[in-house]
């Protein structure tokens, strides 16, 4: 029994050592994430994407509403932010 855990013990020691050398490879077949964010002010024409969590009846009113608008629920949430943006400003 001894006998496996210690296979088991080096197989994941290969397997951590595995890992490491892949998180280190600069090879060309790795991508390399070089996207920085812009601050604000940066281009105004390239949309960001977010992750939105939404409760479930907030999302149904927002459905309706934007179906209403003629919108699609997206388009409608980016309206009502800048519209929110716009209000804010003026004050």
């Amino acid at each position: 029994m001894n006998e496996n855990k210690n296979k088991n013990k080096g197989k994941a020691k290969d397997k951590d050592a595995s890992l490491n050398n892949s998180a280190n490879d600069t090879s060309a077949s790795k991508v390399k994430h070089t996207e920085k964010a812009e601050p604000t002010g940066g281009n105004p024409d390239k949309k960001k994407q977010i992750p939105l969590r939404l409760s479930s009846k907030l999302f149904s009113e927002l459905a309706a509403w934007a179906e209403d608008d003629f919108r699609s629920i997206n388009g409608q949430i980016e309206y009502l932010l800048t519209e929110c943006v716009k209000q804010r400003k003026k004050k």
